[in-house]
């Protein structure tokens, strides 16, 4: 008979019982094979955005970074995901989604919830270098989904021209990728308006 898990490993085993629901918390884009994307999809390629990039940016520490993207979406675990053409209406969703951390947090021992809402925390201020690179790679992130994925055709692409500007603006690798996604952006969202055949 195995020895029963110590208060310690049971919070944490707790706690990813409960982010899982990240794997079926789901966004606004679609994937390029036409299923909903969740923010488990989304995270995951954040983080190989911020992997693949990270050579680009040798005075920014790639593992506080990867630590920020990790942590950054955990709060919608709790109560999804507020697409942000919705999140303009509604009011900054900061608040909420640091409120659903804290609570998913709450199994894990203080040290690693310090930690962890530190990141949080320290992604949402967007004042460190790090925290400016993975605010940048979250908006790229979304707008190369939305480039790539199957949309609806009510699907409005145009939102996405101004979508996170202010956080992709002041790097030239960033502002490169940003300017390549804008422009099939505005291709897609061209061939969106014109009528169809039938």
């Amino acid at each position: 008979m195995p020895a029963p898990l110590s208060d310690d490993l049971a919070g944490r085993l707790a706690f990813l019982r409960e982010a899982e629901r990240l794997k079926d918390t789901l966004r606004s884009g679609h994937t390029s094979g036409g299923r909903v994307e969740s923010v488990a999809d989304h995270t995951w390629r954040l983080c190989l955005m911020a992997l693949t990039l990270g050579d680009r940016f040798p005075d920014v520490d790639l593992d506080r970074v990867l630590r920020i993207c990790v942590v950054h979406d955990l709060g919608e675990a709790l109560n999804g995901d507020i697409p942000a053409p919705e999140q303009a209406a509604s009011g900054p969703k900061a608040d909420d989604e640091r409120r659903d951390l804290l609570a998913l947090l709450a199994p894990l021992p203080e040290a690693v919830r310090a930690e962890f809402t530190a990141l949080w925390d320290e992604y949402e201020a967007a004042e460190t270098p790090e925290a400016r690179l993975a605010k940048a790679l979250d908006k790229l992130e979304t707008l190369l989904q939305h480039t790539q994925g199957q949309n609806p055709p009510d699907f409005d692409y145009r939102f996405n021209l101004s979508y996170g500007r202010r956080y992709t603006a002041g790097d030239p690798a960033i502002e490169a990728i940003r300017a390549a996604l804008d422009a099939e952006t505005e291709r897609l969202a061209e061939a969106a308006s014109e009528p169809s055949e039938s």
